[in-house]
């Protein structure tokens, strides 16, 4: 057995929190051999809820879970972290405005930024669920300066898996056949999900798959997946988007297999033409604890046109938050 490593989950007692907890304990984020600690993070008002659940787990007897600490303290919940699941976050209210979602989530992203600065290892891993992720990811990550910039991320990893499910669901495969979709952007309705360079089997997805159908309804399909699940079922993605949590950091710790690429949102670097500084979902390997961006692909005017309309989204996103949090 390892020595423990601390898992800290923000939001914790919220549905995907709780969703998130027996994945972790089970091994499933680190593998069956590594004991974790959890450090779970709520506010004040459902620290009782919080207790609560945490009897629940411990019932469970998970054999790799060695602790676990219930704060609402940040500075608490982020001492030496290893790997932080940001799923907490302000959720959008009936009749909020975008702006008015970002107002309040930078403020709190702000203050978990400079908390995670000050505890957090430097070598610390996140990964932003709660939204707007890619914007509050970026918020995180400015009031995070000591910490490196490749170790910030936002999930784009559940739009993925729903690119995934819908080529495998059209073409009557499995999804297992597919793979290399790409999610560019932002997590909304702008991203753009792109089959052009997706897989089936050994065949091109645009071999199989309509033109007309690749370009319109499969992307309102997979960018509108999440607002047609909480309308089905009267409740957000929770089951898939754990999921997706773990694919995320276990591809992003453990690697990708050889000739597959995932999306994940991460800090720009000026590939694909995105020279501003966001947080921006591109197509990425992973190796030795590393990711890196998939580089060469050639862009169509289609797709030149769709990561336009993405960036901007993101840049006026990043406008707000950094007037409301003061930077420059």
């Amino acid at each position: 057995m390892s020595e423990s490593l601390i898992v800290v989950i923000t939001g914790a007692v919220g549905q995907i929190g709780t969703s998130l907890v027996p994945l972790v304990a089970k091994g499933l984020l680190l593998g069956p051999n590594q004991p974790v600690v959890l450090h779970l993070l709520e506010i004040t008002p459902v620290l009782p809820a919080l207790h609560g659940f945490v009897m629940e787990v411990e019932d469970c007897a998970y054999p790799l879970l060695r602790g676990i600490v219930c704060t609402d303290d940040p500075d608490v919940a982020f001492k030496d972290a290893d790997i932080v699941l940001f799923v907490g976050a302000f959720p959008r209210k009936d009749g909020m405005e975008r702006k008015d979602l970002i107002t309040k989530n930078a403020q709190i992203f702000s203050t978990q930024g400079k908390s995670l600065d000050r505890f957090a290892k430097k070598t610390m891993k996140c990964v932003v669920a709660g939204n707007p992720a890619n914007t509050n990811c970026l918020i995180l990550m400015k009031n995070a300066p000591s910490i490196p910039r490749q170790n910030f991320s936002c999930l784009t990893r559940l739009d993925h898996n729903r690119a995934i499910s819908q080529l495998a669901l059209r073409s009557h495969k499995l999804p297992s056949d597919i793979k290399n979709p790409i999610i560019w952007g932002n997590h909304s309705g702008t991203q753009y999900a792109d089959a052009r360079f997706a897989v089936i089997g050994n065949q091109p997805a645009s071999a199989l798959l309509e033109k007309e159908w690749l370009q319109k309804e499969y992307l309102s399909i997979v960018q509108q997946r999440g607002s047609a699940i909480l309308k089905a079922r009267g409740n957000s993605s929770v089951m898939s988007a754990a999921n997706a949590i773990i694919d995320h950091m276990h591809d992003w710790i453990f690697g990708t297999p050889e000739g597959v690429w995932v999306s994940m949102g991460i800090p720009t670097d000026g590939s694909y033409g995105i020279a501003d500084e966001l947080i921006f979902s591109y197509p990425v390997t992973c190796k030795n604890g590393s990711y890196h961006i998939v580089n060469g692909l050639d862009l169509d005017d289609f797709s030149k046109t769709k990561l336009e309309i993405t960036k901007n989204e993101l840049l006026e996103e990043r406008g707000t938050a950094y007037e409301i949090v003061g930077i420059k």
